[in-house]
Order: structure tokens, then C-alpha cells, then sequence
């Protein structure tokens, strides 16, 4: 069965826009994720980043202790944060490019060009029991890398896609790289999940072609939603076009 994890970063984005600092405030993204569960999800996903922009520690120690699904810890490949991973122990980490002027995660991870350093960290996570994930482009030089670097799973950036969706030609061209990436993947024995952009239009063309998905990591456009139908619902629609 294909699974969701839900984003939490942007009620953290909208708490921190207020309350910066202060060590409280709302929203609360723990409130969050527990009502992502109620309504089905099945994880939840937090980056914890280096400049603390939105997700905080007492943050992710807090899902870590009231959440029931699972939790996939999105990480720069930096020493800090790989220690507060290895003392967490969420049950994923998803390793991604960070930029401090970027909004959100733009770009895939460059495995290749990193592959002793990710190797090693790699090697850490399993050993304390925590499976690894690389956020990278449908590159097959990045998908050959995750695996040599033996990571278990790959996080297919889907953003080209999402952004070239209404026009044919290159939606074509984008979901075609997605099924190569996703069929290498699965023969060097990676599992593979995908995420970026993704909402209720794009999604059933994506799952057409890439059938080889496990779970989607979605969350901009659920906590957009979520303004205008309520958290629960906005969870539950994305169910609802993943089936």
C-alpha cells in the first residue's frame, strides 16, 4: 500500500513568524502531526534545519514521544545534526541539500560528489538502527551513488515535474526520468519514495507511471489546503487521490 507522510514544517514556518525565539506559540506542530495520524497519515516528516528556520529540537524530541505512525527526520549531512539524529532515533532520515537563502529544499542531494562523507554517516545511522534515505534528482549517476553509498531508501525530488506539469511536452519528458530512476532504483535494491510539489492534480499521473512508489512526502500543499477545509480533510483528500 502506498503511504503518506505529512510535512509539518510549515506550521512551524507560521509559529516561528510570530514567536521566533520565544520557546512556545502556535501553531503547534506536534497538534499537527497528531491530527495528520488521526486522519490517516502514515508518518510524519520534519527537517530540522541547521539554522533552526522553522522546525526546533524540543520539536522533533517532542514528536518523537507522542507521534504512533513514524518518523522521518529530514537532516543536512552536518555533525550536529547528525548527533541529535543518533540520540532521536526517528525511525528514517532523509538526507537533503541545505541553502540558507532557499525557502525550502530546492535541488537534490549530490550523492556522487559525497560519497565517502555520506558513506560514513550512512554506516552510523544503520548502526544505532535508523534507515537512510537520499533526497536526490531522477539522475541515474545519483541513483547508482545512493546505492553505492548503501543507503535503503532514495526520496525522488519531484519539483522539475511539479513545475513543468501544464505543459505536455515536458511533463512528459520529467515523469519519464521519474519511471528510469524509479526502475534502477528498485534493481540495485533501493526503495523508493518521492516528494516536492506534489498535490491532488499532479499525483495520479506521477502514481501511473512510477508504480514502484512507497510512500509520498507531501506537505505545502496539504497545509494550504488545510486553510480553507480544516487539517483532518486536507489529509484525507490526499488519501483519497492516492487510492
Amino acid at each position: 500500500m502506498l503511504k503518506l507522510g505529512v510535512n509539518i514544517d510549515h506550521v512551524a514556518t507560521v509559529r516561528e513568524a510570530r514567536y521566533r525565539g520565544r520557546g512556545f506559540g502556535e501553531p503547534c506542530p506536534v497538534d499537527a502531526a497528531l491530527t495528520c495520524e488521526a486522519a490517516g497519515a502514515h508518518g510524519i516528516t520534519a527537517h530540522l534545519r541547521e539554522d533552526r528556520r522553522h522546525i526546533q529540537d524540543a520539536d522533533v524530541v517532542a514528536l518523537r514521544k507522542k507521534i504512533s505512525t513514524r518518523l522521518n527526520l529530514e537532516m543536512a549531512n552536518a555533525e550536529e545534526i547528525i548527533r541529535i539524529a543518533l540520540k532521536l532515533k526517528p525511525n528514517f532520515v532523509c538526507l537533503v541539500p541545505e541553502r540558507r537563502q532557499e525557502i525550502t529544499t530546492e535541488g537534490g542531494l549530490d550523492v556522487a560528489g559525497n560519497l565517502a562523507a555520506l558513506k560514513r554517516t550512512v554506516r552510523r545511522m544503520n548502526e544505532a538502527g535508523i534507515a537512510v534515505s537520499f533526497f536526490i534528482a531522477p539522475d541515474p549517476i545519483q541513483v547508482a551513488a545512493a546505492a553505492m553509498a548503501g543507503s535503503q531508501f532514495i526520496e525522488l525530488h519531484t519539483g522539475a515535474y511539479a513545475e513543468c506539469f501544464g505543459k505536455a511536452r515536458e511533463r512528459k519528458a520529467e515523469l519519464k526520468r521519474l519511471a528510469a530512476a524509479a526502475t534502477q532504483a528498485r534493481d540495485l535494491g533501493l526503495k523508493v519514495n518521492a516528494g516536492h510539489g506534489l498535490n491532488t492534480t499532479n499525483v495520479p499521473p506521477l502514481l501511473a507511471v512510477v508504480p514502484q512508489l512507497i510512500e509520498l512526502n507531501i506537505g505545502h500543499s496539504i497545509i494550504s489546503r488545510s486553510l480553507t477545509v480544516g487539517l483532518a480533510k486536507a489529509v484525507k483528500e490526499m488519501l483519497a487521490v492516492m487510492k
